[in-house]
């Protein structure tokens, strides 16, 4: 997968274009320490079977990505917020998430390289 599918570069760029890359490289790291708690919470909802929680998370992590341009995080976790899967399911799915934002944050920091 290129870089780039993990990025909604419309909006990355448009950020460019007002703010310096210092500060998208501090929107990354804010990013990165929030989307370890909104995991690690979604984690929990899943160990405890606790379907509000499971939504309530996924939709928080959801805005996080969608506001730093992860697209492909934020399709996973529209996915995942409406998920009526069995938890066994949504084991795998937060399992792919968490891989998902990994590949996402390196797409990031390789874009902010290039620009």
């Amino acid at each position: 997968m290129t870089t780039t599918q993990h990025l909604n570069l419309t909006l990355l760029n448009s950020y460019l274009e007002t703010l310096d890359v210092s500060v998208l490289q501090q929107m990354l790291s804010l990013y990165q320490q929030q989307s370890s708690i909104y995991l690690a919470a979604i984690s929990t909802a899943q160990e405890q079977c606790h379907q509000p929680a499971w939504q309530e998370q996924c939709h928080k992590m959801k805005g996080a990505a969608a506001s730093a341009g992860l697209s492909q995080v934020q399709q996973q976790l529209i996915s995942m917020e409406r998920s009526s899967a069995d938890w066994p399911t949504k084991l795998t799915q937060l399992q792919q998430l968490k891989q998902l934002n990994l590949d996402a944050i390196q797409a990031f920091k390789q874009w902010l390289v290039t620009n």
